[in-house]
């Protein structure tokens, strides 16, 4: 797609169709991040002692430049699991509250919660959301069943990972806010994929992914905090920076940035992933990723046509991500032989997922992507599965 591929460090020989699992750094933005280690050994003490803070301010300001919010409400990560732990632990909870989710939500952070629920005597609730759902409103009615007066926290995902589906985050976060509860958004597979403007979106925390659809390195992650609830997290690592000789505008960005000796480089290349996406007109790789990933999900809809589909495209209802969807197979699919027999026949990396007894298949398009990758799954899948388009 747009030439694209050759900017990949990817197998030529793999047919890549789960960019949103780990995602794929292109060649600049990798040279980037080489440099950035290699500037790093050159001279350790220089680099961390005395250049740190500076390199950092300004690779975060690339960042809230494109996230829509200002610098010091933003601190990087290695990625969105470490990022809503961080808010996790900090929140004062206990027995008698309630923290709200949905039946969607990421199994890693599904655990945090229920690690830390089970640890301190409030309550994790995954609210059933059914699929497909006609509308914002009916999603937000279908959430609010599970609102108690002890709910305190609202966590959802923006873009869902098994399900692939864009959530009504704002209508949430409004809602909630009039009603006195925290929203907490895992936002992993936002950036890069839909347009985010943290500070309008106005949510309380936010975390996100930058190593998947923005393309920056493994390793490059964010927290985001509304400036009026920065004072409620508390450091996952307390380091020198809880109490700094020489304090920053950001007792947020003190507490959170410096965690010790570490290997910052992802975090310095994202401006560099940035700068990569402008140069290529991101904005038209994205519409053309999402006209091929409905393509990939109408054909295999077609094949499995009595399984309703998890997510519609234009009708009005919850739509899947604009570059990634999961679409239903049979219930008689054995989901492991079947990713066995795609990978060492096909050489088709893509994930299956067995969600709420449902099996489904995800479907991720990024630049690198071609027509002929889905027609290289579809042949595949009409070999492998009992379906038939």
């Amino acid at each position: 797609m747009f030439g694209l591929r050759r900017h990949f460090l990817l197998d030529p020989s793999v047919c890549y169709l789960n960019h949103a699992s780990f995602g794929a750094a292109p060649r600049p933005v990798f040279r980037a991040y080489q440099s950035w280690q290699r500037e790093l050994e050159r001279q350790p003490v220089e680099f961390l002692g005395r250049r740190y803070k500076d390199l950092m301010q300004a690779a975060r300001q690339s960042l809230a430049d494109y996230l829509g919010t200002d610098a010091d409400n933003l601190v990087y990560t290695t990625n969105v699991t470490e990022s809503l732990n961080i808010v996790a632990h900090s929140l004062n909870l206990g027995p008698g509250d309630e923290v709200l989710s949905t039946d969607h939500e990421y199994g890693a952070l599904d655990s945090t919660w229920r690690f830390l629920a089970k640890e301190r005597g409030y309550a994790y609730i995954n609210q059933p959301i059914p699929v497909p759902l006609t509308s914002p409103p009916a999603f937000v009615a279908a959430l609010w069943k599970g609102v108690t007066p002890r709910t305190r926290v609202i966590f959802l995902s923006h873009i869902t990972s098994p399900t692939a589906l864009i959530f009504p985050v704002e209508q949430v976060v409004r809602r909630a806010r009039k009603a006195g509860m925290l929203t907490v958004v895992d936002g992993a597979h936002t950036p890069g994929q839909i347009p985010l403007q943290l500070t309008d979106l106005g949510a309380d925390f936010y975390g996100g992914n930058l190593h998947k659809w923005l393309c920056a390195p493994k390793g490059a992650g964010f927290l985001y905090a509304r400036p009026e609830v920065q004072h409620l997290l508390k450091p996952l690592v307390v380091s020198w920076g809880y109490e700094a000789e020489t304090p920053g505008p950001s007792l947020f960005v003190d507490h959170h940035e410096w965690t010790g000796t570490r290997d910052v480089a992802a975090f310095l290349s994202v401006p560099a992933a940035i700068e990569f996406q402008c140069q290529h007109n991101w904005e038209m790789v994205r519409r053309a990723c999402h006209e091929l990933v409905r393509e990939a999900h109408e054909r295999i809809c077609r094949l499995a046509p009595l399984c309703p589909p998890i997510s519609e495209f234009g009708s009005g209802g919850l739509q899947g991500g604009l570059q990634m969807v999961s679409a239903p197979l049979p219930d008689d699919t054995d989901l492991t032989a079947l990713k066995t027999r795609l990978y060492d026949d096909y050489h088709i990396e893509i994930p299956l997922i067995l969600w709420n007894g449902r099996k489904l298949i995800r479907v991720s398009v990024q630049g690198y992507n071609t027509r002929r990758d889905v027609e290289m799954l579809v042949d595949a899948l009409v070999r492998l599965v009992s379906m038939h388009e």
